[in-house]
């Protein structure tokens, strides 16, 4: 099992130059009710569920939103849906699609207008909730994070450096590790944090089988929290 990270520019004011997974932060776009028309494979309500929190559901979905946002974003990889099969095929699609994964880059167009644009919706259910972290306040620098799992979408390939993105690479967690260790690959705490868990499991399967469970597992706790059934 690999995971994709990204290497951050120099220029970045925190974390500079250190390895990351594609993310970034919730935009009030990602729950407009524009964007949530165009959402499948997870309703605002089951969101709310899965994070465990009373926000308001729209919120809570907005966190998988941004998370398909900021990967296509720096890296290209659009979870997505179409009604017409053929509008994925079509010759010059990829193309169109990099140059308005640009214009997003450049607050040119938003999230909703380019898939409504490409006649797509956002296909939210490839995304796993995995794991939150809270970065310690002994930190200078410190994240209120969720992290998300997906399996790259067949027939597509990850940019190997943007215009937020300085390289990236494909490492299994215990390599990623094993550098980090030697000092040679810098990480921020919470990635660090993630790989560590991802580094027990040997493959894919195994961790998303496992995570599955857990969910169902917490469900059926709060289930039962909800009404009365445990005292």
């Amino acid at each position: 099992m690999e995971i994709f990270m990204n290497r951050r520019p120099e220029k970045m004011e925190t974390y500079a130059g250190a390895y990351v997974f594609p993310g970034g932060q919730v935009e009030e776009g990602d729950w407009s009710e524009k964007m949530l028309a165009l959402v499948r494979g997870l309703s605002p309500a089951q969101a709310q569920q899965i994070l465990g929190v009373d926000w308001r559901p729209e919120v809570c979905i907005g966190y998988w939103v941004a998370a398909s946002r900021e990967l296509f974003e720096e890296a290209g990889i659009l979870f997505f849906s179409a009604a017409d099969a053929s509008l994925t095929s079509e010759e010059n699609a990829a193309g169109r699609l990099a140059e308005k994964r640009q214009r997003l880059q450049r607050g040119e167009l938003d999230f909703a207008g380019l898939l409504k644009s490409e006649r797509l919706h956002c296909d939210v259910s490839r995304l796993t909730y995995f794991f939150h972290r809270i970065t310690p306040e002994h930190y200078s620098v410190r994240f209120d994070t969720r992290f998300f799992l997906a399996a790259l979408p067949q027939g597509q390939n990850p940019l190997h450096a943007s215009e937020e993105v300085a390289e990236s690479l494909w490492i299994a967690p215990k390599e990623a590790l094993a550098r980090f260790d030697s000092g040679s690959f810098r990480m921020a705490p919470p990635t660090v944090m993630v790989l560590r868990t991802l580094a027990e499991h040997k493959t894919w399967q195994a961790m998303f089988d496992l995570i599955h469970r857990l969910a169902a597992q917490l469900r059926s706790t709060r289930s039962n929290l909800e009404t009365g059934g445990l005292r």
